[in-house]
């Protein structure tokens, strides 16, 4: 598909119903058509790994060709530079998480980029930050737990925002480190604790969410199981 193909495909899709659908659930739609994420991943399909049409679907500004950009990019020619400039564009929690969760994680500066974001001001920055540390977590097998014991004390320090889309992102880190083993369960548990004695609504939830999931008999479950797996 060609990029003028592709644009042309997703006007076809244009749906005010999806739009709004979308804006009830926080998302940014002022520059969108509201394609469905299943043709979007059947378009990266058909150009996956093509560096210079992920970069030029990002320039449109349009939210789906952005989210397709994500899909598409390789990874291994991703700079960090166009990761900080993509960065300045983030205006929605799900293409953060759709640029951290399918591109960015799988980039060389992923981990550092993870501890720069979450001490940056920029609502949609910071929960990047945070967002990479949850997808790391469950993604990034070659990790030391150290690593991730470094990430709890940024959580720690992130945890009183009260910004939405930043408390939401600490805690969904804090979860997922708190899964990746029994080891760092009983870290990120601790951890909790703590945050929940800080003076701030935000901390207290964040705290109070983490230790519901990580105290679940189901939860500690599926990690010994995990752990046991060949």
């Amino acid at each position: 598909m060609t990029y003028t193909d592709i644009l042309r495909k997703m006007k076809s899709y244009y749906s005010p119903r999806n739009i709004a659908g979308m804006a009830r659930y926080g998302i940014n739609v002022k520059k969108a058509y509201g394609v469905p994420t299943p043709v979007l991943w059947s378009m990266a399909k058909q150009i996956r790994g093509d560096h210079g049409l992920a970069e030029r679907l990002w320039a449109t500004g349009i939210h789906d060709a952005k989210i397709l950009a994500a899909f598409a990019d390789d990874p291994t020619q991703v700079t960090e530079a166009q990761m900080e400039r993509w960065a300045r564009d983030f205006d929605t929690w799900d293409v953060v998480d759709q640029c951290c969760n399918r591109l960015f994680r799988q980039t060389s500066c992923a981990r550092r980029k993870a501890v720069e974001w979450t001490r940056r001001e920029e609502e949609y920055v910071k929960r990047a930050g945070f967002v990479l540390i949850a997808c790391l977590a469950a993604h990034d097998k070659t990790a030391k737990d150290g690593v991730f014991i470094r990430y709890l004390g940024l959580i720690k320090k992130g945890a009183t925002d009260e910004r939405n889309f930043v408390k939401k992102a600490v805690n969904w880190a804090l979860r997922q480190i708190g899964k990746r083993n029994m080891v760092l369960r009983q870290k990120a548990m601790q951890d909790a604790a703590e945050i929940q004695t800080m003076e701030s609504r935000s901390a207290r939830w964040i705290a109070a969410d983490a230790l519901r999931e990580l105290k679940d008999p189901k939860t500690v479950a599926r990690i010994r199981a995990r752990m046991h797996r060949p």
